[in-house]
């Protein structure tokens, strides 16, 4: 290998080490370049006041639209500015995206790139929407992860980098300039386990493995977590799929239970009516036990990738029924408990323990202070619900 090819991916490598040992802090000081911009009360996550409604909303009262003549994004992860994070290949040429650098250099084990969901609008106010237009993962992973990356290579050097020293970042300024940048979302849930008779509640959380994982590694998570994404390549898995419910049960039933990931049979989409678990935890939300509910959205300040905030309440009886064989470990990482294989107490020291102690994405730090916040209003008795 010529020797300005070995030495410009040493470094990539060397940076995209740097930047999964130091994600807290880098988030932290890539959050000081957006003084103005409000943020999720008590942690990093960038947000807009019209992502952060009032009180908890309940998912089905959060509609979705799709806009099939969005045009493409401004920023895709080939420009220019991308050249610093994109290390010489063989011949000497760079790679062409972030995401093929990923895949020669660093290939973490789940790294597909997979149809997604592409963020266009967000309110959640008064008449709650979310439009979206067609996208692929690979898409947000070379524009989240290459100005990511852009920040820790500066770091490194010591001091903290300024927008003169981040092209990339510069270009794409406004970070809800959503119509610049393609970015996927990703719903971030904190599971909570409401005992009836006391009216406590009890979580777990995720560690997730940056052997695993293309984004996040090294970080806490609430569980599940997922992109928000659909089971295949056709048009009608896109449109079978565009419903965060059914999105949120496929992550319940690979993290929590461990399944593998779902598609359609025999090219066809995935037939959700025929699907037990999907079905049981239907009837579970449509009989009150189980209530889920939409905290807000916001941006990780490093990477600016966004997260749908979601708190999953479940009656003891229904989690224990449902999701009662929740493994220790999974396809993104460890199952983190209270240490003896029970839940961790919803309560504002346990949170606080995470908040202040543990090294949280964002995302995951933002959902846990926003239920605390509404603790009472999530763990009241459970109501008559409408059906689904």
């Amino acid at each position: 290998m010529h020797d300005a090819v070995r030495a410009s991916q040493e470094r990539w490598r060397g940076t995209r080490s740097y930047l999964n040992q130091h994600r807290p802090s880098l988030i932290a000081a890539a959050a000081e370049l957006y003084p103005d911009v409000p943020q999720i009360p008590g942690t990093l996550l960038l947000s807009r006041p019209e992502w952060q409604p009032a009180r908890p909303v309940d998912l089905r009262d959060v509609p979705l639209r799709w806009d099939a003549a969005a045009p493409a994004a401004t920023t895709a992860g080939g420009e220019p500015e991308t050249l610093p994070v994109r290390p010489l290949q063989a011949g000497g040429r760079p790679f062409d995206t972030y995401a093929d650098a990923m895949a020669a250099l660093d290939r973490p084990r789940l790294f597909e790139n997979r149809p997604a969901y592409r963020l266009l609008a967000a309110d959640l106010g008064a008449v709650p929407s979310l439009t979206f237009a067609a996208g692929r993962y690979f898409d947000v992973l070379n524009v989240a992860e290459a100005v990511g990356h852009e920040y820790a290579d500066r770091a490194r050097a010591g001091a903290a980098p300024g927008w003169r020293d981040l092209p990339l970042r510069a270009r794409l300024g406004d970070p809800f300039d959503l119509a610049g940048r393609p970015l996927m979302v990703a719903m971030a849930a904190l599971t909570l386990r409401r005992d009836p008779a006391t009216g406590d509640a009890t979580f777990v959380m995720h560690w997730r493995d940056p052997r695993r994982v293309a984004s996040g590694g090294g970080l806490y998570q609430v569980m599940p977590v997922g992109v928000f994404q659909p089971t295949g390549e056709s048009e009608a898995d896109r449109a079978n799929d565009f419903d965060l419910w059914r999105g949120l049960v496929r992550e319940y039933s690979e993290e929590f239970l461990g399944a593998a990931e779902l598609t359609g049979e025999a090219g066809g989409v995935l037939d959700y009516e025929a699907w037990p678990f999907f079905q049981a935890m239907c009837r579970a939300r449509a009989e009150g036990t189980v209530r889920v509910h939409c905290l807000g959205i916001g941006i990780d300040p490093l990477t600016l990738v966004a997260d749908i905030l979601i708190a999953a309440v479940f009656d003891a009886g229904a989690f224990d029924e449902l999701l009662g064989g929740v493994v220790s470990a999974n396809e993104e990482g460890r199952v983190v408990t209270a240490g003896d294989g029970q839940g961790i107490a919803f309560t504002e020291r346990a949170i606080g323990e995470f908040l202040r102690d543990k090294p949280m994405q964002p995302a995951g730090s933002a959902v846990l202070a926003l239920a605390l916040e509404h603790r009472d209003a999530l763990l009241a008795p459970m109501p008559e619900t409408r059906r689904s």
